[in-house]
């Protein structure tokens, strides 16, 4: 009797459990809106009340079997709960380089919202947790591309908003060159670049007609990518990544969709409108010193090894607004600072407009919105030609002069995604924007919500700890 009266209460936590998991599954599934998912409610009811399928049947082993098993199965759990985790709240970021200094330092560790702004349906499922795009070990894919999802993302608690700082997938990163050395490269600058020397006797393209301009870029495009198809013992074979796996980067948005973004004596404008600059944002200065500057003048005003590195090989070194003025009064250790003008105009997107804008002189520019239309021409076709053959996947071509999207000749076209503009708080060295254009709404990953560990990486030990910067959130980085 009493072994009934505990069965059957063993059977009403079963049904409690059971009643829990299911409510907390079906708002899950209505939240991303997947209601295959439904197949897998047979399989919950089983571990909970019928228990026909022995889930863990290495429990009734012996022996080593037992022993294996056990650490396999917790192993399996928790990559996937990580995974899960991972894809649909939030994931770790560390920041590796320097673009966003001084507001965010290298060695910044970052807890990233995917909730803030909605995470997106996985468009390449089947992937390895805890690895972006390579197994580490092994240098191959950590992810199989079949199946290949389309973009689709979860409603999110907002949106990105102006000056916002942004988790997403490197635009550019589309195509690569496989060797490591070159993965992180931008594969488009590259083939600019070969093509450049290549054809160094090559006409100035301000000589050329607006008609003529599509075909001579496309001939120093060409000229680049077959020189580095032909050499695979340099550059490795030319190879792709989804957009869900490619790099993560993080910048500030400081352009929304619909908006006219223009940079002017390197103060961005937007519809008009000067937008206020974050408090330690830094550009490029040349210096000269007397002496060099002691460990704890370089702490004081957050200068780098990286920083001090640059000035030693090629004469100039980032800097914020404050760290100029104190320089500027120390006259025994600093002979001059002089602010970089200097900007190459071949470099900045569109690599094939010839619109010779620069890094601090850049624009107007049209922010893409979606469900809103542009007029096409020949001039401003570079501008859009990204987002609409590569990110929104229409055939686009240029033939006698005419523009033509999906063999249709046409003057206009309406964007079915919305763009965003970022860039870096270090201005004059941070690939952004500038260099590869929009960045469109599937690539966004997620928002840093606070810094949960920070470590400078010329410090070691307990001095290398940065206290002041730990579980500092993000927002009030401005």
């Amino acid at each position: 009797m009493e072994k009934r009266e505990k069965k059957k209460l063993n059977m009403k936590v079963q049904w409690a459990k059971f009643i829990c998991v299911l409510v907390l599954y079906l708002l899950f599934l209505y939240w991303v809106k997947s209601w295959w998912g439904l197949l897998v409610v047979p399989f919950i009811y089983d571990v909970y009340i019928t228990k026909k399928i022995k889930w863990q049947w290495w429990k009734e082993s012996e022996g080593p079997v037992k022993w294996v098993m056990s650490w396999v199965d917790a192993l399996v759990f928790a990559l996937v709960a990580v995974y899960f985790i991972n894809l649909f709240f939030f994931q770790n970021y560390v920041i590796p380089s320097s673009s966003l200094e001084k507001s965010l330092l290298t060695g910044d560790y970052l807890f990233v919202s995917k909730a803030s702004y909605g995470p997106r349906i996985p468009e390449t499922p089947l992937t390895m947790p805890l690895t972006q795009h390579t197994l580490p070990l092994f240098e191959c894919k950590s992810y199989i591309e079949w199946p290949h999802w389309d973009y689709r993302r979860v409603k999110g608690l907002g949106k990105v908003e102006l000056n916002d700082i942004v988790v997403f997938n490197y635009p550019a990163g589309d195509t690569i060159c496989s060797d490591p050395r070159y993965q992180a490269m931008d594969f488009y600058q590259m083939c600019y670049q070969i093509g450049y020397q290549i054809y160094p006797q090559r006409p100035n393209p301000d000589s050329l007609s607006q008609e003529q301009l599509p075909q001579y870029f496309q001939t120093i495009y060409q000229a680049g990518r077959q020189a580095i198809a032909k050499n695979p013992a340099e550059y490795g074979l030319i190879d792709t990544r989804p957009t869900d796996r490619r790099e993560n980067y993080v910048k500030r948005c400081v352009g929304l969709p619909g908006q006219t973004l223009q940079i002017k004596d390197r103060i961005i404008y937007i519809d008009g409108k000067a937008n206020k600059e974050p408090d330690n944002v830094q550009y490029t200065y040349y210096v000269k010193l007397k002496q060099s500057l002691s460990d704890d003048l370089m702490k004081e005003l957050g200068i780098t090894m990286e920083d001090l590195m640059s000035l030693n090989t090629q004469g100039y070194m980032p800097l914020t607004n404050h760290a100029v003025e104190e320089l500027g009064k120390l006259t025994d250790i600093v002979e001059s600072i002089e602010l970089n003008r200097d900007a190459s105009d071949l470099d900045t997107y569109p690599l094939n407009g010839n619109l010779h804008w620069t890094r601090d002189n850049y624009g107007p520019i049209w922010i893409p919105k979606k469900g809103e239309s542009i007029d096409l021409t020949l001039k401003n076709l570079p501008i859009y030609e990204r987002p609409i053959r590569t990110y929104e996947g229409n055939k686009l071509e240029v033939r006698d002069g005419k523009i033509y999207i999906n063999d249709k000749e046409t003057t206009k076209y309406t964007f079915k995604m919305d763009y965003y503009w970022m860039q870096g708080d270090n201005r004059h060295n941070s690939l952004d924007s500038r260099y590869w254009g929009f960045v469109p709404e599937d690539h966004i990953v997620g928002k840093p919500i606070f810094i949960w560990w920070s470590s400078d990486p010329d410090r070691s030990g307990f001095s290398g700890i940065r206290w002041n910067r730990l579980f500092r959130f993000v927002d009030n980085i401005k």
